[in-house]
């Protein structure tokens, strides 16, 4: 209602995009927090709104989420001059809007695809059974884009390399970006059952087994861990 009397108004668009990201409604969130760039390349809130969605969509809809995108609408200039803050420039300045962002959104998005052809060839290179190398492609992808899968899957390759602090590490990562991610609690309880942790891997165990009270292989798990 408030953006049928302020269209583009920046607050409505970005009150509007948390209460669908809470709904988990990703790809209206995205388009939101995209048009409020337009109206303000320098809202903060709004490029962690993006990257956010982004990670969420690319989790839910694979590398063909853009195409599952309700239309984003085009910002007329007068809309972007007029709820512009010059306030970092001189009294009375109205520059045009910078091109810049519009790089800036086209590196960030490039940056994203690399790291998910990085953390493919990582991938290729598990199934080969190349973890070493397989770690060093993670690595590079990670520092690209702080993918949830990523650091699990780089976690697998030190579980299998005896690399179990960095193992737990990673699943920590992991852990930070999605709380109840099944892989990462069990990856981390295999870790610290190596280390000796026992007590810590017991309750991964048993945060993963909340999530899914039938899982086998944490069951199976959590048996050696209380002979442990």
């Amino acid at each position: 209602s408030a953006l049928e009397l302020v269209p583009f108004g920046i607050k409505p668009l970005l009150r509007r995009a948390a209460a669908y990201e809470a709904l988990e409604r990703y790809s209206l969130a995205y388009v939101d927090y995209k048009t409020a760039l337009q109206v303000d390349c320098a809202v903060q809130a709004a490029h962690d709104g993006v990257n956010r969605m982004t990670k969420a969509l690319l989790e839910k809809d694979g590398v063909n989420w853009r195409q599952k995108l309700p239309p984003i609408p085009a910002v007329p200039i007068s809309a972007q001059t007029r709820w512009s803050t010059p306030s970092a420039q001189a009294p009375g300045a109205n520059t045009p809007p910078a091109t810049a962002p519009q790089g800036e959104r086209d590196q960030t998005a490039a940056g994203m695809e690399r790291a998910r052809m990085l953390k493919e060839e990582g991938n290729e290179l598990v199934k080969k059974g190349n973890h070493r190398k397989a770690v060093e492609k993670y690595s590079e992808s990670l520092k690209l884009n702080q993918d949830c899968a990523t650091y699990t899957n780089r976690a697998l390759c030190y579980l299998t390399l005896k690399q179990y602090k960095e193992a737990a590490q990673d699943c920590t990562e992991a852990l930070k970006l999605d709380p109840k991610n099944v892989k990462a609690l069990y990856r981390r309880a295999q870790a610290l059952k190596e280390l000796k942790d026992y007590k810590s891997s017991i309750a991964d165990i048993k945060s993963l087994l909340k999530t899914e009270p039938k899982n086998t292989a944490a069951l199976r798990l959590l048996q050696e861990l209380n002979r442990a």
